[in-house]
């Protein structure tokens, strides 16, 4: 959701990398059905394992809680963004989670493009 925020919101004026420590197999479908509410469209979204090499060619690093398994390189700026996954909730719940990132990913922008 985070991507599809800082992509959209970025307007192609950031370049942006989803991955995770422990990447599931699919996209959260309701996270896909939260996003599509506010019109972003994440359902080809694929998980992808985050790699040392996509962190060094990082400006900034966000992570969601994944501690000592994400690689950490001196010199980035990394933030960790305290979230409830939304793995196993319903609509409800997602669309809270969802705009909690929103508000993350626009504060973000403002700082980057600053």
């Amino acid at each position: 959701m985070a991507a599809g925020f800082m992509n959209s919101l970025g307007a192609g004026r950031v370049e942006v990398l989803s991955a995770g420590s422990a990447p599931k197999d699919s996209i959260n479908p309701i996270a896909v059905q939260a996003m599509q509410e506010v019109g972003i469209d994440i359902s080809n979204n694929v998980p992808k394992v985050l790699t040392p090499e996509a962190v060094q060619e990082s400006d900034a690093v966000i992570t969601m809680g994944c501690g000592d398994a994400c690689p950490f390189y001196p010199g980035k700026r990394y933030e960790d963004w305290v979230l409830d996954d939304p793995a196993g909730q319903g609509i409800e719940s997602v669309r809270v989670i969802r705009d909690d990132i929103k508000k993350r990913v626009e504060q973000l922008l403002s700082e980057l493009l600053s």
